[in-house]
């Protein structure tokens, strides 16, 4: 929050209007106090960060429509009545109209500031939502759509920018949670297709007896029921693209019609004698290895040939550890803004639990850590804490600036005090840091660090 928060007063008495003033002063607001609801309106604009104390009764204009004007300025502003004793009922009404709170007359101070400060957090909490989303929609680029600054997720991107601006089919491969519908997007958003249709399909929610009419569509009369002809949505998606997730869950017969739309770039609605010619991009999503599915009967070969044009490999976020605190923040920020709650920080301790945590169920498992985190709750139920090597990185680096610098010293010192425990020995140090051997020796390189240094 602002560290004093402004609060503009309206009353036509003195010395309600100085009371009110000198009370929130005192309690750390920057009060601001006018006789008029006229001289207020000159003075407030969308973007005014504080709260308004107003009374109902007020020369020429009165507080009702006083409050119907802010509403129209600013609908979050908030607004709080002070009535007289007979003016109560207008106060109820006035809250059905939109006012935050009210304060019957004669108030005490403790009334006074606990209203203002209700007030005072929901308009921060307003005003720092927009700030980020005016923030979010201004960034222009894959950068802030795919987020991460480990070496794979570089690598990511920039495969993601060069494929989206082809016309090969893809196909996407990675565990569950990984993100491969949001790689998805960002090969449509960033591509020539992106002012088209972007038509998500999940393979394995479809019930059989539908799937090929909601993908190849129907003319009337096709079958029993089918009253009208319905646009498949292939056809749906005609000059965009087509995201067929958990591909691995199509049946068997159904990937015979599939095959033939992607070899013919057309699809014959059932019932229908002429096949409709298509302009669409598909991309595939499996968490599964497709190949080895076709090898076990699972899955057409001929299809996974034909999808298998270009591919793109997620990283799990086990492989890419430096970018869980930041992930974790970023998660974060948005969980407290839909709560309605400040971001609590994170701590030197969490962030090393955090980053030794396996995530198997990968970014979707951490962002619901995240929101866990802004609701007061464990972030992962059951963690431990720290072992001694994680304790004594958090001394070492616990003078540094920031958090990407801490946090890449607490990775370099965690390395550093594992291979020495492990006398050097890369695949029993891989197996206690729980990383991949191509991850680590990335990060030697990344640190300077060389494991002969470490043998005796």
């Amino acid at each position: 929050m602002l560290e004093k928060p402004p609060v503009l007063i309206i009353d036509d008495e003195e010395h309600v209007r100085l009371s009110c003033a000198q009370s929130l002063d005192l309690a750390g607001y920057a009060p601001e106090a006018v006789e008029t609801a006229e001289e207020a309106l000159d003075a407030l604009s969308r973007s005014f960060p504080g709260v308004i104390v107003t009374d109902v009764r007020l020369p020429g204009m009165d507080g009702m429509e006083f409050l119907s004007k802010i509403k129209e300025l600013d609908e979050d502003i908030p607004v709080i009545l002070i009535t007289g004793h007979g003016d109560v009922s207008m106060a109820v009404e006035a809250m059905h109209k939109g006012a935050f709170d009210f304060l019957e007359k004669p108030f005490d101070t403790d009334r006074l500031i606990d209203a203002v400060s209700r007030g005072a957090q929901t308009r921060w909490l307003v005003m720092e939502n927009r700030r980020l989303s005016i923030k979010l929609n201004a960034r222009a680029g894959i950068d802030y759509v795919l987020l991460g600054q480990s070496s794979a997720m570089v690598q990511l991107r920039d495969q993601i920018n060069t494929m989206a601006q082809t016309d090969a089919d893809i196909l996407i491969m990675g565990e569950t949670g990984s993100g491969k519908e949001l790689v998805a997007r960002c090969l449509h958003d960033f591509g020539p297709r992106k002012d088209k249709h972007f038509v998500a399909i999940n393979c394995g929610a479809l019930p059989e007896t539908m799937i090929e009419s909601e993908l190849f569509g129907h003319v009337a009369g096709a079958f029993t029921g089918a009253q009208k002809a319905r646009v498949g949505k292939f056809e749906h998606a005609q000059g965009g693209t087509v995201f067929l997730d958990e591909i691995e869950s199509m049946p068997m017969d159904l990937q015979v019609g599939l095959l033939r739309v992607l070899q013919e770039r057309t699809v014959e609605p059932l019932g229908a004698n002429k096949a409709v010619p298509l302009d669409i991009r598909v991309i595939a999503a499996t968490k599964t290895d497709l190949l080895e599915a076709s090898n076990q009967g699972k899955f057409r070969e001929d299809l996974y040939y034909r999808l298998n044009v270009m591919t793109v490999d997620i990283p799990p976020l086990r492989d890419r550890q430096e970018d869980v605190p930041s992930l974790f923040q970023h998660f974060s920020a948005i969980s407290a803004t839909r709560q309605r709650r400040n971001s609590p920080a994170l701590s030197t301790e969490l962030t090393q639990q955090l980053m030794q945590y396996d995530w198997r169920g990968n970014v979707r498992e951490l962002r619901n850590a995240a929101e866990r985190f802004v609701l007061d709750l464990p972030p992962i139920p059951g963690l431990g804490t720290t072992n001694a090597n994680a304790a004594e990185a958090q001394a070492a680096c616990a003078q540094a600036n920031n958090l990407h610098d801490r946090v890449e010293c607490f990775e370099k010192a965690l390395i550093e005090a594992e291979l020495r425990n492990q006398n050097g020995n890369v695949t029993e140090t891989c197996k206690a840091l729980g990383v991949a051997r191509k991850t680590f020796y990335d990060k030697l390189t990344k640190y300077g660090l060389k494991r002969d240094d470490f043998t005796e």
